[in-house]
């Protein structure tokens, strides 16, 4: 086995640099609610419905700052917004869909993993 590098993770590293939200859980949702086109907010609540405002706000936010979703106002009455992905966001697509193959192909092993883990569990209680 090789030894890990000490500098792997050193400051400078560009990959640091990733988004933490890339990987996070709503991010991919929301990914997911605008492959199709833009959508306002109170739409994205529709299928998202165990996320609170604030924090669908948040994502929202930090997904724009990064150079994944646009948001663009309309000054009709009522004013209203609408989110969508920029060719940046879309390329997340082929990621989650990548980690979506491996769920599927996998997850009769995760169940088995976890059903087996709780028994050890239950037992450090």
């Amino acid at each position: 086995m090789t030894a890990l590098e000490p500098d792997m993770f050193a400051p400078q590293c560009p990959a640091r640099q990733v988004p933490f939200q890339v990987g996070d859980k709503w991010t991919s949702m929301i990914v997911l609610c605008l492959e199709h086109g833009p959508r306002r907010f109170s739409e994205l609540l529709v299928p998202l419905r165990s996320i609170t405002r604030k924090v669908l706000t948040e994502t929202l936010r930090a997904m724009e700052r990064d150079g994944m979703v646009t948001r663009t106002e309309f000054p009709a009455n009522p004013p209203h917004v609408e989110y969508a992905l920029t060719p940046l966001g879309r390329s997340l697509l082929t990621l989650i869909d990548a980690a979506r193959d491996w769920c599927r192909e996998h997850l009769p092993e995760l169940i088995e993993a976890r059903s087996a883990a709780r028994p050890a569990a239950d037992r450090q209680r």
